[in-house]
């Protein structure tokens, strides 16, 4: 793999990941762009204790071009068209998000009153390009391709660990208009946190409260064990519907050893992951036979804290509960965090798993 650095022409930093020693990156950005925008505010609900990042600069953010490789500020640059990616060609490409919900770039911050305390945004959030094919998805990428974005993963996963008040990293993947994606382009986002995330403090608080050993591990041979919701498995991941399902579709993908985050995984793990991944991927888009709206998020140790309680893992859902049905999240589930799911999880997983093809089951 090659890895090259770059800048932008407002001075956000562009890094490609290459499978060819020899790819020339020479090209630059000569585009005229707008100052980069401050960093959002964090203000403090004492009522949960989350912080809520305030981005009013995210308004003006590029939103549903007319989805041709023409309009698309993630396909490479031509010699008529300049883009976010300066290069005519491209393997995968990281680079620092236009519109950011946290970056270094300080404004000045006032308090607010009440009892919500204001503190600067820090941290950074990046866009990965999967792929420079416009029409693309990341279910019909080739292994190596995915083992490439893996490979630009665990490389920012650990670059953003090393930022001054980055306490967790976050990479994930929205796909389809119906989750809300601003770009059709495959691409996926990364964000460094300046603070640990709800769910995240949620699960390791319960791990903690787990007296037995780790209670991550436990939850993955408890499923591969009775093996009901098990959707597809390898030597080294498994896949599965967890019992208490929250979303009409939704898939746990666990690797056999417990790691705190994506730069700790293997080479022989990495390579594992990618058949079993796209091949559940193909399996959401085949259970109805249209695109599978989903958002795929992988859960990483936090920087600094509770690492050897931890256990990295993806997680992925879907909002289509049936043909033309979504799930919205209403009054129970937006307003009291109360999930009510339209789909039993154990019908859930044999339809998947009787979609899901080219894997060899071994649990």
């Amino acid at each position: 793999m090659k890895r090259t650095i770059t800048h932008l022409a407002d001075g956000r930093e562009l890094i490609y990941f290459d499978r060819r020693d020899d790819a020339d990156r020479s090209a630059i950005d000569r585009r005229m762009l707008d100052p980069r925008p401050v960093a959002s505010e964090l203000r403090y609900d004492p009522l949960t204790e989350e912080w809520i990042a305030i981005a009013g600069h995210r308004q003006t953010r590029t939103f549903q071009p007319t989805g041709t490789a023409s309009e698309c500020p993630l396909c490479p640059s031509s010699d008529t068209r300049s883009s976010e990616i300066p290069a005519h060609d491209y393997d995968v490409v990281v680079f620092e998000n236009r519109f950011p919900s946290f970056s270094g770039n300080f404004g000045t911050y006032s308090e607010v009153g009440g009892l919500s305390e204001v503190r600067p945004g820090a941290g950074r959030c990046e866009v990965v390009c999967f792929t420079s094919e416009h029409s693309s998805s990341f279910s019909r990428l080739s292994t190596d391709q995915v083992e490439l974005v893996m490979e630009a993963w665990a490389d920012r996963t650990a670059e953003l660990s090393g930022i001054e008040g980055v306490e967790q990293v976050f990479c994930f993947e929205n796909r389809g208009e119906e989750i809300g994606i601003t770009l059709a382009h495959p691409h996926g986002q990364i964000y460094g946190y300046p603070y640990v995330t709800p769910r995240t403090k949620l699960q390791l608080a319960a791990a903690k409260r787990y007296s037995k050993g780790n209670l991550f591990a436990d939850v993955l041979a408890a499923e591969r064990a009775e093996g009901t919701r098990v959707v597809a498995a390898n030597e080294l991941w498994t896949a599965f519907v967890p019992a208490a399902a929250r979303w009409p579709y939704e898939v746990h993908i666990y690797p056999h050893r417990q790691v705190p985050d994506l730069a700790a995984l293997s080479e022989a793990e990495r390579s594992a992951f990618a058949p079993l991944y796209t091949s559940v991927l193909r399996a959401f888009d085949d259970l109805f036979g249209v695109v599978m709206p989903y958002i795929s998020a992988w859960h990483q140790a936090p920087v600094r804290q509770d690492r050897e309680l931890a256990y990295l893992h993806l997680e992925l859902f879907s909002i289509r509960r049936a043909p033309g049905k979504l799930k919205y999240l209403a009054g129970s589930e937006s307003a009291m965090g109360a999930f009510v799911n339209d789909v039993l999880p154990e019908e859930a997983a044999r339809m998947i798993r009787s979609q899901v093809d080219h894997y060899q089951i071994s649990y």
